[in-house]
Order: C-alpha cells, then structure tokens, then sequence
C-alpha cells in the first residue's frame, strides 16, 4: 500500500496516479502512526502542500527506523538545493507535481528498492566480503571484460552475491558493454558522502541478473573530478558488507581512487597482454605495488590473449616482469561478438576456453583462498580496510 501525505484534500488525480491501494493522511504523524499500523508498507509520498523541512526530518528519521519504507516527495518545483537535501536526508526520488507518470516511474522504483532493502537489510553479522581489484596500467588489456567475466562466474559460483564496480571514473565501459542503462551512478553517492550506509548504497545500484549488481561510471566524464577518493573507500567499505565479493574495474592510471580502492581490497588481479609496452607497464606495476607494501600474497598475475602468436612465450613473459603468471586467458573472436552482444562469454558460452579460464582464475585464485594477512600500507595510507 501507499500512504499519501497530503495536508489539504488529496487531488483525485494525485491519488490516481498512485493507483487504488492507497490511503490518504493529512500529516506526517499520521503517516507514522499508518505505519506502525503495518510493518508491510513500503512507500511514503508526500505531496506538494507539505512542509519540505518537515519531510526531509522525516525522510531521516524513516531511513534509520524502516530503511526499506521509501519516501518520495512530491514539489511544485525541483531545483538542485533541494534534490541535494532531500538526498541526503534519505528522500527516494523528488518528483514535479505536474508529471504525474514521472511519479509513477518513481513508485516502481522506490518499490523494486524496498525489495532489494530487505535482502540486504539481514548480513549475517560478521559477513565481510572480498574486493577484488582488477588494473592494467596499460589501455587495451581486456581490463573491462576480464572484470565483467570474474564478476560474472564468481556470482555463478555457489550463490555468491557479487557487485561489480566501474571505478573508471571518466570513460567507465561497463554499462555499454553490458548494455545498462546508467540511471544511477557513483555521482549519486556525493550527498551521502561521510554518512553512507546500506540503504543509501542499494539506492546506487543496477541490477544486472540475480546474484550480480553493478554500481555505474558517471556518465558525464567531468563528475570524475567531483567525486573524492574517500568516497571511494566508503562505498567500497559499505559494499563488501553487503555481497560475497566486490569486483572493482580501473582506469589504467594510478589515480588516487585506484589506489584507494587496492588498500581496501583483498586482492588485486593485474592484468597484462603478450606485448611489449604491455610487460613494461606491468613490471613497473609490481615495482610500484612492492614500493607502498602491498604484499605479493594477493596478487594475480593474469595474461590475457596468451596463445597470440607474437613471439612470446609464457616464460618469456615471466622473466621479462620477474613474476609468475597465474592465469592464461586465450584469444577469442568470440570475446568481442559477446561484448556487441552486451553479454558476457562466460553467461552466454560458459564452455568456451576463454570462459573455462576465467572460471579457473576465479575457484584458484579467488573462491578456493582465504582472506590475506593487511600489509603495512593499508595502516599508512589510513584505508578504511578491517582488521
């Protein structure tokens, strides 16, 4: 059911628009007291003639108390102040009074959120998921796909519940290559930044298919510098509280957000191809990893396009980075037709020897080991990683 806060006579056309399964109060105590009524309800609007302080103090109050009840607000104008303060206070949507099928969008979201709330809402209590962040210092390594593939197959291992972030703050690929809609992104989460929690967190997200969710890019490349390295660790933190693992997909730069999101993480994929500036950048990585501390325990060494015949061989690409290589992922023509396709090889082609080796990667490297001792650099750089 609905509850329709409205303190003058509810238009009818307001109370269609909600649909029959609505009862109408004409204040916020009352809309509390139908509440405590029935623990069932899952949606608050309140109408334009409400006082928007008073909405916002109960929007708050309704995100600490009932984080699966939404509110959405209702205004005879929305400007920027006011959806930054009703984000913040934990308003769902803010929707003009006008648009009636604006509203009703809202409500079906809102709605589908509540649902999602309320999985998320019961972690057992000491459930601390893995991140995992996947860096190539060089650009066209297969970095996006081979993020998009590991979220994939560990979320098809065991009933795992895996989140997949595009941490390429600028020209994140993740959505347009599995074909989202980036309703919402990680700019959304600037209000909340310093005070996220999991009902703030879920209201980010994209479903992408049971068991995977997906926290976008920005969509306008300039947000990249809106948004802070802090706020990086925060989501991330939050996260991992919630799914059984959190995959993170990087610029090829060492950015301050990249490096925010490997002293949260539990492990780092690197990924490299068969080609010389390629290996380059990847000893250099190393270096630069060893460098800040971070230990060579949760680390993965991963070539991909490893049978291109190039003149390299799987030794020679050891010695050239002075690592093992931990993972070998073929090449495929395959592997671009499922990007067109907007569906990752390893859900479309679970079979394929692209998919096989990076369902391996993820039972040897990931699924079969435990969590590795903190090095020295998390304490340093002061990441907000557990104990």
């Amino acid at each position: 059911m609905t509850i329709l806060c409205q303190p003058a006579a509810a238009p009818d056309d307001l109370i269609s628009n909600l649909g029959r399964d609505v009862r109408s109060v004409d204040d916020l105590d009352a809309a509390l007291r139908a509440l405590n009524d029935d623990a069932a309800e899952d949606l608050v609007v309140v109408g334009p003639e409400a006082d928007a302080g008073d909405a916002l103090r109960f929007a708050a109050e309704l995100r600490l108390e009932r984080p699966a009840t939404g509110l959405i607000l209702v205004r005879e104008y929305v400007d920027v102040a006011l959806l930054t303060e009703a984000l913040r206070a934990g308003v769902r949507e803010v929707v003009a009074a006008g648009d009636p099928v604006a509203l009703v969008a809202a409500c079906e979201r809102s709605r589908t959120l509540s649902g999602r709330v309320r999985v998320n809402d019961e972690p057992e209590p000491e459930h601390q998921g893995k991140v995992v962040t996947v860096f190539a210092a060089k650009g066209g390594c297969g970095k996006t796909t081979i993020a998009i593939n590991l979220a994939a197959a560990l979320s098809a291992s065991d009933g795992n519940r895996v989140c997949l972030v595009d941490l390429d703050l600028s020209f994140g690929d993740v959505a347009i290559s599995v074909q989202l809609d980036p309703v919402r992104t990680i700019s959304d989460a600037l209000p909340m930044a310093g005070h996220l929690d999991t009902t703030g967190a879920v209201s980010l997200l994209t479903s992408y298919r049971p068991g995977l969710d997906m926290l976008l890019a920005p969509v306008t490349p300039g947000d990249a510098e809106k948004i802070p390295a802090a706020l990086v660790g925060e989501l991330l933190t939050v996260l991992r509280g919630m799914y059984d693992f959190v995959v993170v997909d990087t610029p090829a730069q060492f950015s301050e957000h990249v490096l925010t999101a490997m002293d949260v993480s539990d492990h780092h994929v690197l990924l490299t191809t068969p080609d010389t500036p390629a290996l380059k950048n990847l000893r250099i990585t190393l270096d630069m990893l060893d460098l800040l501390s971070y230990s060579r325990d949760i680390r993965s060494v991963v070539l991909n396009r490893s049978d291109s015949k190039v003149g390299l061989s799987s030794g020679d690409v050891e010695r050239v980075v002075r690592s093992a290589i931990n993972g070998h992922v073929p090449s495929s023509r395959n592997v671009p037709i499922s990007i067109n396709k907007g569906v990752p090889i390893v859900i479309a082609t679970p079979t394929h020897p692209v998919s096989q080796a990076i369902t391996r990667l993820a039972h040897e490297r990931l699924l079969s080991r435990p969590v590795a001792a903190r090095s020295k650099v998390f304490a340093r750089r002061g990441a907000g990683r557990r104990s």
